[in-house]
């Protein structure tokens, strides 16, 4: 589970502004922190299809916000891919 302090930390890593915690980017970030937690958990649990069905909503979207983000601005979408590792 992704605690408020875990939370805090992944926005202040990419957060374009001061008080940004809506930006496409950090959701990007958020999400991303949460599916590998998820990953985390279904690797120990390979049967918790629940746990499964919730991990593909994630993934889809974060895809969903990916390109949008490379839509609107590619530069952007480029620094946040190198951050995040994607």
């Amino acid at each position: 589970m992704l605690t408020k302090n875990k939370k805090a930390k992944v926005i202040k890593e990419v957060a374009v502004h001061a008080t940004d915690t809506g930006s496409t980017e950090v959701q990007v970030a958020v999400l991303s922190k949460r599916i590998d937690e998820l990953a985390a958990h279904l690797k120990k649990n390979p049967k918790d299809n629940h746990s499964r069905r919730g991990l593909l909503g994630m993934v889809a979207d974060r895809r969903t916000h990916l390109k949008y983000l490379e839509k609107k601005n590619p530069k952007r979408y480029a620094s946040l891919v190198k951050k995040l590792g994607l």
